[in-house]
This record gives structure tokens, sequence and C-alpha cells, in this order.
């Protein structure tokens, strides 16, 4: 049910294959890994360090990419209309792609119109999939290679309504000119005056050369910037259809509970409610009103009989991820040896549970029509629009056609990567034959989420007399990432023994003689899955944090230790030893700092992209301040400079936020941390000034999403140490 229902003509969808990056083939792979590998725990036992390190070098696969170039672009008598797959979660996807686009299509970026791509599209499930700091990375070849195609037939069409040969048209600025003359013609004339399909070029046309670009590599503004002002934009919780009702249902009181009964009790009485809905084989029972309020009033009126579930405390779970037993992912040299000689220095490292804590709480409107074959269409806040498609059909029946109309996000970090709401939404719309908006309120939001897993990490380490680290063991256990939301059977997952998610910035980049790392994953009775940068931040927290001890063993300047022990050959090394580098001038790394004040730095590497962040901070008074903080990062080709700045800062507040306040409680196996009061996050008040500067370049882009996340906390508890204050080893970071 749309506002007309007039459709565009289907695109052509024959599919081609791209390679795209990391996280979902880290799912894929664990499963296909697992299933040849069942029954041969033995080979499993030496094989796992080179099954996670091609996890992370080689963990790029294909994903379809629709053929035709019409999938990506509608062309109408108004101009070329860009439809975008990837999801805008206030990241600026939108922006970046859309000059990609500019840039072979040879317009403004401005003379294009943008819009979210929906399923119906034509788009594969996995190229509509936002994660993981892949989206320009993986669609900056598709999209230029789609956008000149697209150009060369407007060319071709042009040539002809001007009856000249093609070699003499030129395009610039939304137009062709004729060489030689003065005859212009614009695209919107040549779509305006064209007849019959479009072809697409017999031969793929060649890519504009970088030395050319006049929209790749320049700030732009964001092209949702006007709607979002103007409070025009279209979020989740703003959807809406004509005669909707708004719905709400019964929540599990604990982690684990099932619906053993439901009955309307005083609900279907309740003023303005319109249906009460009850289906305790699916575990649902719920209500439709006609305002939220009234909805939400009578979903507490249901009478309902729950299983007991958990009553884990945030004490008990963190006893149960405790570092210890694991599989061996790493070895080099004998770190028995390495640790037997030498000065041996250890410590523990813990980070807590978290939430997403985006501003938009979860929600979905739903229209489904009558019948078993009825159309569903949905509009959802959510990064993965096929997982809402297959969970509604899953739910409705298989027969269904149903369409996901994707709307803005306000902000996800991996909760959205689904969307259940969605599913409620149309459960609640069947039965009641009208269209069912459902929201969360903000308890309810942190009460029933999943949530960053806690984890713990024992470090020792051996420093020789030279200085120079002799050895490194790390033994880390966490709660599952992946293997949390990916449905892989768990006698496979048992059989793997560490999780994908967890891989992220869990090894030590630096050259050692010896290094032994063993992983312990922890399955938790509360939910657990992706958060942003998933193991990123937690494992380089424990990691970068203990390296500052190794220097302070040696008795060495930590950036001067980093340096001595990055790799002397290899792109890593030399891109690792730049950015922190010119992290470290951007600060003022050697200049002194009156007392009670200090700078700690971190390095760190994902999605192809290094970091390298110096934070600075103030002790005085007795309270822990950040004042500053500095960050370089080489991240390839950076397509919108502006952009790619606003992602690092948004990186680094969310990162302070982390590793100054953000601490999830449970008890009673269920969520305490239920609000802003109780769950507080970094407010503008407490944000200090955060320099970016990028360095590096190159042919393509990296990912900028999550990267910068990762070094935060660590930088900050080294500067806390650097300052006079204690070895801080725990988020949040305390006096």
């Amino acid at each position: 049910m749309t506002a007309d229902d007039t459709a565009p003509p289907e695109p052509d969808v024959r599919p081609r294959r791209w390679r795209v990056a990391r996280r979902r083939l880290l799912i894929g792979a664990g499963a296909t890994v697992g299933s040849l590998l069942v029954g041969v725990p033995i080979a499993l036992e030496y094989g796992r360090p080179s099954l996670a390190q091609w996890m992370l070098e080689r963990g790029t696969g294909t994903a379809e990419i629709p053929e035709s170039s019409l999938v990506w672009f509608e062309l109408t008598g108004d101009g070329i209309t860009v439809h975008v797959p990837k999801i805008e979660m206030g990241q600026g996807i939108h922006t970046a792609l859309a000059q990609i686009a500019a840039e072979e299509l040879r317009v403004r970026p401005e003379q294009l119109a943008v819009v979210q791509a929906d399923t119906a599209r034509g788009f594969p499930a996995a190229t509509l999939f936002t994660f993981g700091s892949t989206s320009v990375a993986s669609l900056y070849t598709p999209i230029r290679e789609a956008a000149a195609a697209v150009r060369e037939m407007l060319a071709i069409e042009a040539a002809r309504q001007l009856s000249v040969d093609r070699a003499q048209l030129t395009a610039a600025d939304g137009a062709f000119q004729v060489a030689g003359t003065d005859r212009v013609l614009g695209f919107g004339e040549v779509i305006a005056a064209h007849q019959g399909p479009w072809q697409e070029p017999g031969e793929r046309p060649a890519l504009r050369p970088a030395g050319e670009f006049t929209s790749i590599g320049r700030s732009a503004p964001r092209v949702d910037f006007r709607a979002k002002v103007l409070g025009e934009a279209t979020y989740g919780y703003d959807a809406r259809l004509p005669g909707m009702g708004y719905g709400a249902f019964a929540v599990p009181p604990r982690f684990g509970a099932q619906l053993e009964s439901a009955e309307p009790g005083d609900a279907a009485g309740m003023p303005g409610v319109l249906q009460v809905v009850i289906d305790v084989e699916a575990g649902f029972a719920g209500v439709v009103a006609d305002t939220r309020t009234r909805a939400w009033a009578a979903a507490r009126a249901l009478r309902t009989t729950w299983s007991e579930g958990t009553r884990v405390d945030t004490g008990a779970l963190e006893r149960q991820v405790t570092a210890g037993d694991g599989v061996v992912l790493r070895r080099d040299g004998s770190i028995r040896d390495a640790l037997s000689r030498g000065r041996l220095v250890q410590a523990e490292y813990r980070t807590p549970m978290a939430a997403h804590a985006h501003l938009e709480p979860l929600a979905a409107l739903a229209a489904v029509e009558p019948g078993p074959a009825g159309k569903v269409e949905l509009w959802v806040p959510t990064q993965s629009p096929e997982s809402v498609l297959e969970d509604v059909r899953a739910a409705l029946g298989e027969e269904r056609a149903v369409v996901v109309h994707v709307t803005q996000l306000g902000g996800s970090f991996g909760r959205k990567g689904g969307q259940h709401l969605a599913v409620e939404a149309a459960r609640l719309s069947a039965a009641t034959g009208r269209p069912v908006h459902v929201g969360w309120t903000r308890d309810t939001d942190l009460r029933q989420a999943f949530y960053r897993p806690p984890t713990h990490t024992k470090m020792r380490g051996s420093v020789g007399p030279d200085g120079m680290i002799r050895g490194v063991e790390q033994v880390s256990a966490a709660g599952d990432i992946i293997w949390a939301v990916a449905g892989l059977p768990e006698p496979v997952r048992s059989l793997i023994g560490f999780d994908p998610g967890g891989l992220l910035g869990l090894f030590l980049p630096y050259d050692l003689p010896a290094y032994r790392l063993v992983n312990r994953r922890e399955q938790l009775p509360v939910p657990t899955g992706p958060w942003r940068g998933l193991g990123l931040m937690p494992n380089t927290f424990a990691l970068e944090s203990f390296f500052d001890e190794l220097a302070e063993a040696a008795g060495t300047d930590p950036l001067t230790y980093r340096l001595a022990h990055l790799r002397k050959s290899g792109e890593q090394g030399e891109r690792l030893r730049t950015v922190l580098r010119t992290a470290a001038q951007m600060a003022g790394w050697h200049e002194s700092l009156p007392a009670g004040r200090g700078r700690g730095i971190a390095c760190s590497g994902d999605a192809r992209t290094v970091v390298a962040v110096v934070a600075e901070v103030d002790l005085s008074g007795g309270r822990l301040r950040v004042t500053g903080v500095d960050v370089a990062v080489d991240c390839g080709l950076v397509v919108n400079p502006a952009g790619a700045k606003l992602q690092a800062q948004g990186s680094v507040v969310m990162g302070l936020s982390s590793a100054l306040r953000e601490e999830l409680r449970i008890e009673d196996g269920q969520v305490v941390s239920d609000n802003f009061d109780s769950y507080p996050i970094l407010a503008m008040a407490d944000t200090p000034p955060v320099r970016v500067t990028f360095v590096g370049g190159g042919e393509v882009p990296y990912g900028m999403g999550e990267p910068v996340v990762g070094p935060v906390p660590a930088a900050v508890a080294n500067a806390v140490h650097a300052a006079g204050g204690p070895r801080l080893r725990s988020l949040p970071l305390r006096l």
C-alpha cells in the first residue's frame, strides 16, 4: 500500500558478481568450514590459527550486483534518480555514493535525485545489507561502472537526436556538447525525447581517470541535509499511512522467558482498543489501539504467564566470561621459552556489556492485504531489509509478496541488523486488516535488545635486557557476537571454537619473536550481538593498554616503543608507522604538560583502514576529563573528506562514551539500566575537541564507519597513567 499505486517498470536484474568486504563472509565462511571439518577436531586443533587468519586476510567474497545499470538509475524527463542500496543511518552514505555516481555521469551531485532502494528494486540481499564499514569500499567500482554505462546510453541517444557521431560529444554538468560548436543538449532533454527501452552499451565504458575527478575527493554537503533540517525526512518512528492503528505487545519479564498463556484480561474493554491479537504458539500477545499510549497501556493489561527464564545478574555474567581454556588462534615461536626469560609483565582487562543507545528506538509500520497471498508492505528502519523480508514471510506465509521500504535510521550501530518489530507490526496488521505502526519506548528498547558482550583478557609478556619484547601470551574470553545472530547450528559453532566477530582487533599488530593467542567463546543466558566494530574496541583496549605497560617496563616512550616493534617491511607496518607519527605530531607528543595532565596513544586496523589516536587528559580536581583527541587515519581514497571527518569524530565520541560512561547492569535476569539516567552516555559538555587528519590516499577507498572507535579507550587509559593516575584496566574508566 503506497501513496499512489503506480509502480515503475521492473528493471533488468540479471546478476553479476563483485567483491564485497569482510563481515558477511565471516558468517558464511564459518558455516562452510564448519560443514567441511565436522569430525576432525584434531585437525582443527592445528588448523584454527590458519582458519582465523584466513577469515581476516581473505575475508572478502563475492556478492551479486545487478547487471542492468537501470537498477541503479531511473531516467525521467525531470532528470536522473540514483537508487542507493546502502542504508542511511546518519553516516552520510547516500552523499558519498551520489558523489561517486555523479563523477562518472558527468553531473554535479546536486543534479542527482537520491532515494533509498527498496527490496523490489532488484538489488540482491547482500548489496542492500549495510554493515562493517563496507558500503563505499564495496560499491565504489560497481556504481562507477553503472553510472558510466548510463552516461554512454545517454550519449548514444543524444548523438542520434543531434544527428552527429557519438565521438563528437563531450559530457559535463549534465549536458552534452557537440565538439567545435555551441550546440548543447541537456540530459533531461535527451531522456524526454527518447522512445522505447534503453539499451546497455555493448562494451564497458572507460572510467574517468583520478586526475580528472571533480566530485570524488572533494567535500560535499549532505544530500539529506535540507530534509532533516526541515523535518521532512521520514524515520521509522515517523512512518504513517491513512487509517492506521498503533500496536503494542507483551514483552517477557526476563531474558529467556517464554509465553505460556495469554488472555485479553482488561485490555479488550479499555478506551481506544481496536483489537486484541493472541497467538500463544507463536509466543505473541498484542493489541491495536487508536493511539500509541493507549496501545501500550492495553498491552500491560493483558493477562499473561511466562516461563521463569534466567535470573542472572551482571556479576554472574562477568564470572562466566573468564579467560582460561580456549582454542589457539595464533602460535609463533616458543612462548614458554620467551616468558621464562627477561622481565615478566602481567595484566588483566575487562569490558562490560554495553547497549547501542541509538537515538531512535525500534519502530516499524506494516500494511498487510487480506488473504493468505495478500501483499505485505513494510516501512522499517533496518540495516538488513532482506532479513526483515524473510522473517515476515516466515511469520505470515512464504507465498506472500513482501516489499520492505527502508526509512531513515536514527542510529543503529549494529542493533537494527534485522528488525523484529516489523514481524510484530505485520502480525497485528494481518489480524486487524489495517496498517499498524509499532514503536518502542526508550525503556523497552533498552531492556528488550541484544548487547555488546562482556570481555576478559589476560596478558603476559616478557621484556628482554635490550628493552625489546621477547614474547606475548594473550588469553581472551567474550560472549558471542556474530554467532548470536547468524543462525548457525551450535555444534558447528562449537567445533569451529571461536566467534568470527571477536577476531577484529584481537591480534597484536607488532612483530614479535613469540606470540600465542588463546580465545574462548561463552554462550551467555542474555542476548549479545554486533556492536559498532564488533570485537575491535574491547580487544584494542586490552592490547594497546598492555603495550603501554610493556613500554613502561622497558623504560621507553610508548610511541617510540610502538615504532620499534612494527614490522620493518610490508604495507601494514608502514601505514601504521605513518598514522602513529602523524597523530603524535598533531598532538605535540613530545611537548611537556603541566602536572596532572598526560597524553596516551593507541593504534589499530580494521576494514583495511589503519588509525592512530592520541588522547590528552586532565586529572586535576580528582576527576578524569578528556581535553582533546587527535586522530590520524589512512582509509585509502577519501570520497568526501567532510563526511569522513564527521565519521571519525562520531567514532571518537562513541568510543569516549564507552570508555567513560557506559555500563549495562542486569539484575534478576533483566536490564536495570533502562534509560539515559541509569545508562548515561557522553554529553556534549564533556566532549573534547577532536582533530582529524587523513593520510595515505590511494586509488580505492577503505572502511570508515568503525575503525576509528577501536583505539579510543586505550588511548584515554594510557593518558590517565601518563598523567600520574592509576593504570586503569576495566571500562568504564574510573579513578
